[in-house]
């Protein structure tokens, strides 16, 4: 799967998503401008010591990554959706696109991407979920509806083994 991250405000959300992508092998996309600098000591400073091991693309901005990815089926992340992101039954190459922390996806790109934008329920008041968060919610559903394609499913105890 990919994941999509549109001019990302915050290092320390974009690192926690980098190792999540990392752990699924999973595609990390960055549409700039970022909200900070992706050098050496800034990647460190986020805890993305395992940045090497992260396949990684970044775009000028979004008309780019359109360009570059002509074919992509982009599931956008919103509040404003009414399909929840249970709904939709997701394929290996999907985008899953996520707005910066502070403003979500413009709107003129949810009008031309309506018919998939998704949402992840929440109660009460609540305005939006972090980041981070909110992409491993949306991956971690597609990759069970995919039956967790090549990832590990059993894990062994440190001092103990499982009867």
């Amino acid at each position: 799967m990919n994941i999509v991250l549109y001019e990302p405000e915050m290092p320390a959300n974009t690192g926690n998503i980098g190792r999540t992508c990392v752990a699924t092998n999973t595609r990390l996309h960055l549409i700039e401008p970022l909200g900070f600098k992706m050098n050496e000591k800034s990647r460190k400073r986020a805890g993305l010591d395992y940045w090497d091991k992260l396949d990684l693309t970044v775009y000028c901005d979004f008309q780019d990554f359109l360009e570059r990815n002509p074919q992509a089926r982009i599931y956008m992340a919103t509040t404003k959706a009414k399909t929840a992101y249970t709904e939709v039954t997701y394929q290996p190459d999907d985008f899953l696109m996520f707005g910066p922390e502070s403003r979500g996806i413009p709107e003129e790109i949810l009008i031309a991407y309506a018919k998939t934008c998704v949402r992840i329920p929440m109660w009460g008041e609540s305005r939006s979920l972090n980041l981070s968060n909110s992409v491993a919610i949306m991956l971690y559903e597609g990759l069970r509806q995919m039956g967790f394609p090549e990832m590990t499913m059993e894990g062994q105890l440190h001092k103990l083994h499982w009867k």
